[in-house]
């Protein structure tokens, strides 16, 4: 930490790393393993470049962590800045889902498309408000609880009731993806595919993108769990878990508007509504 050492500001100035070069030359090999893959069936290429990206993960993040704790580079100023890219790195995924929910209503709605057919395209059942997609809202919203339960308690210095309490909203996070994969296995096998369609492919896109931030939300908070178990986390000093913290509520908040509008709306009234406006 030569550079460190002599500094007269608060800012954290980067050390010389290696990680960027090794993380791009690893998605690159990802990259086109896929493209193999996809053209011949052989996959150890984009085996090897997922094991490299999964390998830059880990230790570029273990570096920021080492920052982290090492109470000397992460300053007020760093943290707020943090914060603030962190916020912005929301904003992007909120446009990211606006995408989708715009595809989703130019699809359905007539107003939107004036070649749409009927809503749900062809002789497909949709998948209703009720049962698993509503056992899955009430886990959600239970873990959006539970979240903020273990972040007052870090704040207030409870280390113990924190643990607890974000152990269990990670587990919350298993248990809806386990419930999803379970509805995604039923609808495949009695209802539609992926290819049966425009509804099923926009089903799939929201609601699969959606369960895949929910597996990084649930990586983000298991991550925190074993930091605040090593007393990593103060309650002055927690950026990583604000991060989770505020990445969950955002995944939270934008499957409520996935299940009012994917599953309600668009498999209930709206049917009807369609039909009247043709």
């Amino acid at each position: 930490m030569s550079t460190q050492a002599h500094k007269t500001h608060p800012y954290h100035m980067q050390e010389p790393s290696g990680w960027p070069l090794f993380g791009s030359f690893a998605a690159l090999t990802m990259a086109i393993g896929a493209v193999v893959y996809m053209h011949t069936g052989f996959y150890l290429v984009l085996v090897a470049g997922f094991a490299m990206v999964l390998f830059t993960f880990f230790g570029w993040w273990r570096m920021v962590i080492g920052e982290a704790n090492n109470g000397v580079d992460h300053t007020e100023p760093v943290k707020t800045g943090l914060r603030i890219g962190f916020l912005l790195f929301i904003a992007s995924e909120v446009m990211f889902f606006f995408a989708f929910f715009w595809g989703w209503f130019h699809s359905s709605l007539p107003i939107l498309n004036n070649v749409a057919g009927t809503w749900p395209n062809g002789d497909i059942k949709p998948m209703g408000p009720g049962g698993i997609p509503m056992l899955n809202t009430l886990i959600l919203l239970t873990s959006s609880v539970t979240v903020t339960v273990a972040h007052h308690a870090l704040v207030e210095g409870d280390r113990k009731t924190a643990i607890n309490w974000t152990g269990i909203t990670a587990l919350l996070g298993v248990i809806f993806l386990g419930f999803q994969a379970y509805e995604y296995w039923h609808l495949v096998n009695h209802q539609f595919g992926l290819s049966d369609g425009i509804y099923p492919s926009a089903f799939y896109l929201a609601t699969g993108f959606h369960g895949f931030h929910v597996l990084v939300g649930t990586i983000f908070l298991t991550v925190c769990y074993f930091r605040l178990n090593g007393g990593q986390m103060t309650p002055n000093a927690h950026i990583g878990f604000e991060a989770a913290a505020w990445y969950w509520h955002f995944v939270d908040v934008v499957w409520l508007f996935l299940y009012i509008n994917v599953y309600w709306w668009g498999s209930s009234s709206f049917a009807h509504l369609h039909k009247v406006v043709q």
